[in-house]
């Protein structure tokens, strides 16, 4: 028997306990891999030779009733009981070609059930068949001819036993009866197949949510670590290359750099604990400090302050506490990575942070300075920290833009919606 392969492999076990035998071949053929190459056939399962068995033996069974039915009828002659019992016998042996040629094995019997009694039972099985295998227009057909052919069958061959109204009554109800059972267990398995179908579906889908939900926490903590870790880490780099170019600066110039430097490092560090703390116990874990918002903007400016730069702060925010929480914490970042490029690009120059808005019209968030004069020492930048504040921008409805000012300087204004 082929083995299932792949993801498929997982389907059959969990769907039937791993019970292969008892699937029909024309459902484990949905499951095989290379049950849809040509020439290749599904080999029949457990369950298919007893099915066969089953179906081969009752209509030998129905076929001997019918042999000697055909032997006791006086209106049968000899010569016709003899063909009727040949006929029956090759038809009960056609009956394991039903999985293969389940519409040509219905055609071939019901010219044969029209003269043989024998061959009654291995009809029923092939109409039986029919229904199961093949779509609801190739049941029509035939079971509508099977209809038909009963009134003339018992007109033809009278049954001594009942009135002829009772026969073609009792047979075309049997008839229906095979039928509509058929149909039922094709409709069974059509139902088993489109529940696995989206039960592949779903677990797919599932898959695909849980990959793109990780690739979205990645980003969020990606961009979390530049915003927070990138202020800290340039008034390090912006104090040591000082320390560096100016090896003979005052002893209390030299002394208030590296203890910026020290706090710097220090608040590095503990913002770094805290994102690593964060990864560790989940995104449900409320510990660590509370995030920033803009009512926190005014110690931002202080300690940039603190750490030598020119920072002028025009805050037209009546109450900065009634700003949603989202968008003071978008406004908070995109304020912050302003007066780090600024700091790494800019260094000496007044930078103007300035924050206006109303619940209703908005919140809208610049950050400029001036043109620099002489020449600054490079400072590395990926541009990274830019690209994330346009994606939290536009996460929170907003916008975002950025670039070199007319006077040679360089701007960045957002607006984000508020109420």
């Amino acid at each position: 028997m082929p083995t299932v392969s792949g993801d498929e492999s997982a389907v059959v076990p969990k769907a039937f306990g791993g019970r292969r035998w008892l699937l029909p071949s024309a459902l484990l053929a949905e499951f095989e891999p290379d049950a849809g190459r040509p020439g290749l056939r599904p080999r029949r399962t457990g369950r298919d030779w007893i099915v066969d068995f089953s179906c081969f033996f009752l209509a030998v069974l129905i076929g001997i009733v019918g042999a000697d039915a055909v032997t006791d009828n006086p209106h049968v002659p000899h010569d016709l009981a003899v063909l009727d019992q040949l006929l029956g016998a090759l038809a009960c042996a056609a009956v394991w070609l039903r999985r293969r040629w389940p519409v040509g094995l219905a055609v071939a019997t019901l010219p044969v059930g029209m003269i043989s009694d024998t061959a009654g039972g291995a009809c029923m099985i092939a109409l039986f068949t029919l229904a199961v295998h093949r779509p609801f227009r190739h049941v029509a057909w035939l079971g509508s001819l099977n209809l038909a052919t009963v009134p003339v069958y018992f007109w033809l061959r009278p049954d001594p036993e009942l009135p002829y109204v009772a026969a073609v009554v009792l047979f075309g109800a049997l008839t229906a009866a095979l039928v509509g059972w058929g149909m039922l267990v094709r409709a069974k398995r059509q139902l088993m197949l489109s529940l696995r179908d989206r039960a592949r579906r779903a677990e797919t889908e599932a898959l695909l949510r849980a990959e793109q939900a990780q690739r979205l926490a990645r980003e969020a903590i990606a961009r979390e670590m530049h915003d927070v870790l990138a202020h800290r880490l340039t008034l390090l780099s912006v104090h040591a290359g000082a320390l560096e170019f100016r090896p003979d600066a005052p002893r209390q110039e030299v002394a208030r750099a590296a203890g910026v430097i020290r706090e710097s490092a220090h608040e590095a560090l503990q913002d770094l604990r805290e994102i690593i703390g964060v990864l560790r116990a989940g995104e449900g874990d409320d510990g660590g400090r509370p995030q920033p918002t803009l009512a926190a903007l005014d110690l931002l400016v202080a300690e940039s302050r603190e750490a030598g730069m020119k920072v002028t702060l025009d805050s037209r925010v009546t109450d900065a506490g009634a700003v949603p929480a989202s968008v003071g914490r978008t406004a908070y970042r995109i304020a912050q990575e302003g007066l780090t490029n600024a700091r790494k690009h800019a260094p000496g120059t007044e930078v103007t942070v300035s924050v206006t808005g109303a619940p209703g019209e908005g919140l809208t968030v610049s950050v400029r300075n001036p043109p620099t004069e002489g020449e600054i020492p490079p400072v590395p930048g990926s541009g990274q920290g830019l690209i994330g504040l346009t994606e939290r921008a536009t996460l929170t409805g907003g916008r975002l833009e950025h670039g070199p000012a007319a006077d040679g300087g360089f701007g960045l204004r957002a607006w984000l919606p508020w109420g």
